[in-house]
């Protein structure tokens, strides 16, 4: 009875009421169950991308073939400027940590210091991915399209499948930095007459046997009836599949716009340390919250990298 009696007491002391279940707040839990439901989201994405990826592997593009400028470079640097984003975001991770340990300390000063430079550096990546997308949309090298919407990359024999741009090859000379020169399929046809060596091949990685390049009549008869693609939108892509092209944008797109809401709720989070508010209230718990926030942002971007970019 008395064993029984102790049981109910502390049943009554755990569950009565007063107490924060697992030592976190009420905005604390809503903030995880937020975020593991967007987590499902993002599974979700990236599931389905990489469904696709395997499905369509020969004409998937390769992503260091798309992604290969950097500001103010010339020349090709695969996948270097996405991985300057990448390492932006992840410092940008750090200064959250240092505004939120710098809130539990009371320190208003270190608070404003760190969730300064947290702003800043997600602007840097919404900067950087505006840049990125800008390339994306106006494409680099440009292509053929066949009937049956396969999209090919111009090379030539023996170059071992190395593209070759529609500049290039109807020009003759090698494309300036920034260029975005548009050519019809005409010109792509007389100069594709004219260079005896010119081929074309799919942009997937192929089968065992690497890239898969068509030979020279194999190349004409697709040519016959193609047309120059330049660009990429999420009806046709330059750069292979035009799947690549929608997962690309509605991706980066969606955790684009999740950057820039933690920008903004950081920014009225800012302007509220600055007036003191969390000072008064005698915590900084807010900036905590949002933190977690920035983190789970933070942490989906390494995904999206890995899965999107590298794999």
């Amino acid at each position: 009875m008395a064993n029984g009696a102790v049981i109910e007491q502390n049943t009554s002391t755990l569950w009565g009421g007063g107490r924060q279940p697992f030592g976190a707040s009420y905005g604390k839990l809503m903030m995880w169950f937020f975020l593991l439901s967007d987590a499902l989201t993002f599974s979700g994405f990236l599931t389905a991308m990489g469904l696709y990826r395997f499905k369509y592997e020969e004409t998937w593009p390769i992503a260091e073939n798309v992604f290969t400028h950097f500001p103010f470079l010339h020349g090709e640097h695969p996948l270097l400027f996405v991985a300057l984003m990448t390492f932006i975001l992840i410092v940008s991770s750090v200064t959250m940590v240092m505004a939120v340990n710098a809130g539990h300390h009371n320190d208003k000063k270190g608070v404003v210091l760190w969730l300064g430079l947290t702003i800043v550096g997600g602007f840097t990546f919404l900067g950087s991915q505006a840049w990125e997308w800008y390339h994306f949309i106006h494409g680099d090298k440009g292509a053929v399209i066949a009937q049956d919407n396969t999209v090919y990359y111009l090379t030539e024999a023996g170059s071992e499948g190395k593209i070759l741009s529609v500049f290039e090859l109807v020009t003759g000379e090698k494309k300036p930095h920034g260029d975005h020169s548009e050519f019809t399929t005409e010109q792509l046809r007389n100069a594709f007459a004219a260079n005896g060596s010119a081929t074309l091949r799919l942009p997937g990685k192929g089968d065992k046997d690497g890239v898969k390049i068509l030979s020279r009549k194999e190349a004409e008869n697709v040519l016959a009836s193609a047309e120059v693609i330049q660009g990429a939108s999420l009806r046709a892509n330059e750069y292979g599949n035009v799947l690549f092209a929608d997962f690309f944008y509605f991706v980066t797109g969606f955790h684009g716009t999740h950057v820039f809401s933690g920008v903004v709720l950081n920014i009225i989070i800012f302007i509220n340390v600055l007036m003191g508010t969390y000072e008064r209230r005698g915590h900084y718990e807010m900036v905590e919250k949002v933190g977690l926030y920035w983190h789970f942002v933070d942490l989906v971007w390494v995904f999206v990298f890995t899965f999107f970019y590298l794999v």
